[in-house]
């Protein structure tokens, strides 16, 4: 995992059966669009998290694809239905071929 990236993730610990539940996730991230150039003129390499995806039980949920105008600290609310206990696995994938996983378990 590449230095200053953290993922966050927050996700109720129990919901009952067929409850639709609100996620919310955050990854630090700086976010070079590509389009800035350095103090010598030269321009910065693109590095943005590029997608992100979250499956519940190996079910995908949610796939985003970003573009390089999307802010840094990419965060994101969505909401899915849990229909069993399980796992959310939450996944980011950047630029510089990284990958940056976390996963929250959640109870019926």
């Amino acid at each position: 995992m590449a230095s200053g990236v953290k993922p966050r993730v927050k996700v109720p610990k129990k919901a009952a059966a067929g409850d639709v539940i609100t996620i919310k996730s955050l990854i630090s991230h700086k976010m070079e669009s590509g389009q800035r150039k350095d103090g010598s003129g030269n321009l910065i390499p693109r590095s943005i998290i590029n997608r992100f995806t979250c499956d519940f039980n190996g079910q995908n949920v949610i796939d985003v694809t970003l573009e390089p105008a999307i802010s840094t600290n990419p965060y994101f609310e969505f909401e899915a239905q849990v229909p069993e206990a399980g796992e959310f696995k939450f996944t980011w994938y950047d630029d510089d071929g990284d990958v940056y996983e976390e996963t929250k378990s959640i109870a019926v």
